[in-house]
């Protein structure tokens, strides 16, 4: 029972009895008795009135809560007609209104922030209380290869609870996986510098804030493999011109006095004449062969701008496979084309990508004779050339499978190589050739016993 219910009873249940009261005493006296009545009929009147008076502010109170159940800030409770209420209704707009101010900057403020976490080219993956994913941004659904992540926790994609994009071949699901878990492991308040499986490197930090008194945590990831590439290109550059300075002016003088001694030899007895003569020429042989280990590395950094032209691909590649063909075959190493697409001429500077090329067949080959010279006979070194969509993949496989638990961060670095011996610096061309023509490109064993050095050319509607 309401309150206006139970005061209306009270007012009727009084009155009620004292209708009966003076009925009972007036009984005698009719115009005592009709008099009595008439007052407390009016009473009766009067109480319900000012009842309806008093209990007016809980409808309005009333009306206020279902405009804010509703939402309906912009709407706004009717002057009343008694003073009493002003003030009360003034205050219940007052706060309508700041409610819908409050409403529209939100919502402002909301629109800004998805149009700017849809802009950003870096990853935000924003959660809720329980730690499950409530906003994200087109840019961590593409790079930790993910679709409707709404509601599930990192955890659950680990735990094949939750899905991955479709398309993802094993190679991207094992990469993505990977990622997850290293974000996943980023502890509150922590930024570091992460790397994926194909040798990319990521600043990934985790933060919170707090809603509705309670902390939510975030995440955000910026790739930096542009960024760090070339400030490492730039800091060897810089080594490289250093060096290339000091040790060329040593060679240049150590060349001179070795070849002044020379003409001591005719001094000296014919016996020790042949040794002295001996330990010059090796000398100035491995001064030669320091000159010539720097000028490798002098090649790489001051590599020109690639003059861009049309190039069959199969036709450069032909040419590759015959230089390498006896060596090949002196070998016992099968070279080959395992595919062959008819594809369009790509757009690049020949002269550079068959160098770069070279060397990646070269290194296959290597690596082929590496693994023979351990026990292992035989060996191949197949390429394929396929379309890809809107570009051309040329890939070299080779049966070596050298890389294994190499971690993919050492690859492509000056000083870093799989080979007894090896400095490095054929893959650290390569790389300076692609990113110069700005080919994506990647080198990771397939997993099936061999290595995969693959290229994506792009290709134009014109080209096409």
């Amino acid at each position: 029972m309401t309150l206006r219910l139970r005061l209306g009873a009270y007012l009727l249940a009084l009155h009620l009895l004292l209708f009966g009261a003076a009925a009972w005493l007036l009984i005698d006296r009719p115009v005592w008795f009709v008099a009595a009545e008439a007052l407390l009929l009016g009473s009766l009147v009067l109480g319900f009135a000012l009842l309806r008076r008093a209990l007016e502010p809980l409808g309005y109170t009333r009306r206020f809560h279902d405009l804010l159940q509703d939402g309906h800030y912009a709407n706004r409770l009717a002057a009343p007609a008694s003073r009493e209420l002003e003030e009360l209704v003034a205050m219940f707009n007052t706060m309508l209104a700041a409610l819908h101010r409050e409403r529209l900057a939100a919502g402002e403020q909301q629109g800004f922030l998805d149009r700017l976490l849809e802009a950003t080219p870096g990853a935000v993956l924003v959660f809720d209380f329980d730690g499950a994913v409530s906003l994200v941004n087109a840019s961590a659904l593409a790079l930790l290869g993910i679709e409707r992540p709404q509601g599930h926790a990192l955890p659950a994609w680990l735990a094949g609870t939750a899905p991955l994009a479709h398309g993802l071949d094993a190679r991207g699901r094992e990469r993505s996986l990977d990622l997850i878990a290293q974000l996943d492991a980023l502890p509150l308040g922590d930024s570091r510098l992460l790397t994926d499986l194909e040798g990319r490197r990521y600043r990934a930090q985790r933060g919170q804030f707090y809603d509705r008194g309670f902390a939510r945590h975030f995440l955000m990831v910026e790739e930096l493999t542009a960024e760090l590439e070339d400030s490492e290109r730039a800091t060897y550059a810089k080594l490289v011109r250093v060096l290339a300075h000091e040790v060329n002016n040593t060679v240049a003088a150590t060349r001179s006095v070795l070849d002044s001694l020379l003409f001591y030899r005719s001094q000296l007895a014919e016996s020790d004449a042949a040794d002295f003569a001996t330990a010059i020429e090796a000398v100035k042989r491995r001064n030669l062969s320091l000159g010539e280990f720097i000028d490798r590395f002098t090649r790489v950094v001051k590599m020109p701008a690639p003059e861009l032209r049309p190039v069959r691909m199969k036709e450069m590649v032909d040419d590759i496979l015959w230089l390498n063909r006896e060596l090949c075959a002196s070998r016992g190493i099968t070279l080959r084309w395992r595919r062959c697409d008819d594809v369009p001429a790509v757009a690049l500077d020949a002269q550079l990508m068959e160098g770069a090329l070279l060397n990646i067949v070269k290194n296959a080959i290597e690596a082929v004779a590496a693994r023979q010279a351990a026990g292992v006979a035989g060996g191949q070194v197949e390429l394929s050339l396929e379309r890809d969509g809107d570009g051309v993949v040329l890939a070299v496989f080779d049966s070596a499978d050298l890389l294994g638990e190499v971690p993919p961060r050492q690859l492509f670095t000056p000083f870093f190589s799989t080979k007894q011996g090896g400095q490095g610096i054929g893959l650290m061309f390569v790389r300076e050739v692609l990113m110069r023509h700005g080919f994506a490109y990647s080198l990771a064993s397939t997993g099936h016993g061999e290595t995969r050095f693959a290229i994506r050319f792009s290709i134009t509607a014109r080209d096409a």
